[in-house]
């Protein structure tokens, strides 16, 4: 089966390519320069953007593939969550190619499209869907935080998730607090190092918390407090790299250590991780250490397929078809806020 796949859940364009488990191409058209003059995602700008980048990168996609329209078998997009406007281009795109095609047509949930994305290795190019074993999934990034108990293939429950910002939004806002360009999240990581994790404490909010939910708005606003109270530390650049440090280390310590004990809890011996903030360096090692000491297995998601991307869009959607899910109607609409449950 040959499934052209579309990715516009935010700020990245995706398009690719996969069959029979391998991703055949899997094309990204960033837009980091797009919003870094204003510290953030703009989702008018996006959606501009998306319109802009998708009809070429689709083309791109499939000629790196070398594969024809009459080639493709089923064309899939990610239908929510993320910015309505960014959604709409590429599920309407998607939507008239398989009407054009006389192809069926899969609208996929972006959160679960992370949960596999741990099991693929190898280069964009020829990357492949390896093996699986049951797992407790930790998906972090600028826009969510979940943990997720994954039974089988296809068939998981949510554990947790943040009850206000997620992960990556705390390391981004808390970045632009100490005077970090955009994006955010990769300078203040950049920053930390060198610097003393142990250097100020901040908050680990919700970390001895019975539940699995996750909460990093107060840590942010422990930042801003802190800097406020201490507007010397940014004048020199060894406590400005400890303050980094510091804070990384919090947002860490909260994700390792929830995401080990639910691992325990549920009786699984493998964590996966996926997302954004899953290129993390801080907390690849931390999570590394922290499953070596349990006895659990980490598979984390290869740097390339963490941020948003086609490929991992496409993979879910052969697994979907070929377990018997049927095909999406193509009159289908965005669901901007749909859960992962549903």
């Amino acid at each position: 089966m040959t499934v052209l796949a579309i990715e516009t859940s935010c700020d990245e364009t995706g398009a690719a390519v996969v069959r029979n488990g391998t991703v055949l191409s899997s094309l990204i058209a960033s837009q980091i320069q797009t919003h870094a003059e204003y510290g953030g995602v703009v989702p008018e700008l996006a959606t501009r953007e998306h319109l802009h980048n998708l009809p070429s990168l689709t083309r791109l996609a499939l000629e790196s593939a070398n594969v024809q329209p009459s080639d493709i078998d089923l064309i899939a997009a990610t239908r929510g969550p993320g910015l309505p406007g960014a959604l709409l281009v590429g599920l309407k795109f998607a939507q008239g190619f398989a009407c054009a095609l006389g192809l069926p047509f899969i609208g996929i949930n972006h959160h679960e499209a992370h949960l596999y994305s741990a099991w693929v290795r190898g280069n964009p190019a020829r990357a492949e869907f390896e093996f699986f074993k049951p797992n407790v999934s930790l998906i972090v990034s600028g826009g969510h935080t979940l943990l997720v108990h994954v039974r089988a293939l296809l068939d998981h429950c949510v554990l947790g998730e943040t009850v206000d910002d997620a992960a990556g939004e705390c390391f981004d806002k808390s970045a632009r607090l100490i005077g970090l360009s955009y994006p955010g999240g990769p300078q203040l990581e950049r920053m930390a190092k060198g610097g003393n994790p142990s250097a100020y404490h901040f908050p680990r909010p919700m970390i001895e918390d019975v539940t699995d939910d996750f909460s990093f708005s107060g840590l942010k606003t422990a930042v801003a407090y802190f800097l406020r109270d201490h507007p010397d530390v940014l004048n020199d650049p060894e406590k400005r790299r400890d303050l980094c440090a510091s804070v990384q280390a919090a947002i860490v310590d909260v994700l390792v250590s929830k995401t080990v004990r639910a691992a325990k809890r549920v009786r699984v011996d493998t964590v996966t991780v996926s997302g954004g903030v899953a290129c993390n360096s801080s907390l690849r090692q931390a999570l590394t250490e922290s499953c070596q000491q349990a006895g659990l297995t980490l598979r984390v998601a290869e740097p390339v397929f963490c941020t948003d991307n086609a490929a991992m869009v496409g993979l879910l959607a052969e697994l979907k078809a070929a377990h018997g899910t049927p095909p999406t109607d193509l009159d289908v609409e965005i669901e901007p806020g749909w859960s992962i449950d549903g």
